[in-house]
């Protein structure tokens, strides 16, 4: 709320100069122009993150009505219309984004989630790899992370362990990766390492059905009954309508 009020404020500074000093408008000179479109855009993105997209494609519009072409408006329009459920308004300002800066590490990485999103798995794995070849791209194990994600959707699973393993040699925390290489371990009977990726899991993220139910299966090979017991009971309170619950109680490994 601070957030967005001062961007608020600093808006009603810039549009109300001319009024104020007697100047010439702001927005007529291209530093005020560039100035406005900013706050527009992180006005939008302080309603997208509280979760009010109505209110976020005003000052995102106000963006665009100044500069059409302004990336950063078009990627935040793009996720405000992902968010409401309009594809094909997501995927037209993605590519438009995407017109103006074609290398984009961060809005490569946006549009493959949004592909993936609608199943779309091999333009998703198309975007990742470019967006992977961006060396100082700070959320680039995510990147790598998301092409393990997709591979393993195109039937993939070796390519998804190799990405995998990339994403968590260049930060160890990512937690999809982690679940998912201590899953692809265990079904490969290599339980040592299957255990280490499900303990870094553990720590950093929260438990759903499918972690759990590894867990229990971990905990089976390594004989560890009371691990089991407890994983299997918060199983049972937490997801008791699962799939997983249902497999918990056939005993299917």
């Amino acid at each position: 709320m601070l957030l967005r009020s001062s961007l608020v404020l600093l808006l009603v500074s810039l549009l109300s100069a001319c009024v104020t000093t007697g100047d010439v408008s702001p927005l007529k000179t291209e530093k005020g122009r560039k100035e406005a479109v900013d706050a527009y855009v992180q006005l939008g993105i302080a309603y997208i993150q509280q979760g009010d997209t109505q209110s976020a494609k005003v000052p995102l519009k106000s963006a665009l009505d100044i500069d059409s072409s302004n990336a950063d408006a078009h990627a935040a329009l793009a996720l405000a219309f992902q968010v409401e459920m309009e594809p094909k308004l997501a995927d037209e300002h993605y590519r438009k984004a995407l017109s103006q800066r074609p290398g984009d590490a961060r809005l490569l990485n946006n549009y493959g989630g949004f592909l993936f999103e609608q199943k779309r798995y091999k333009e998703a794995n198309e975007n990742y790899l470019k967006a992977s070849e961006d060396n100082l791209y700070p959320e680039r194990s995510r990147v790598f992370e998301n092409l393990g994600l997709t591979a393993l959707q195109l039937g993939q699973r070796e390519q998804a362990k190799e990405y995998f393993q990339r994403s968590l040699r260049l930060s160890n925390r990512q937690p999809r990766a982690l679940l998912e290489m201590a899953q692809l371990s265990y079904e490969d009977r290599e339980y040592v390492p299957a255990r280490s990726y499900y303990d870094a899991y553990s720590e950093i993220a929260p438990q759903n059905a499918r972690s759990l139910l590894l867990g229990v299966r971990l905990a089976g090979v390594f004989e560890d009954r009371d691990k089991a017991a407890s994983l299997g009971l918060q199983l049972k309170r937490l997801y008791p309508a699962s799939e997983e619950y249902q497999q918990y109680l056939s005993g299917k490994q």
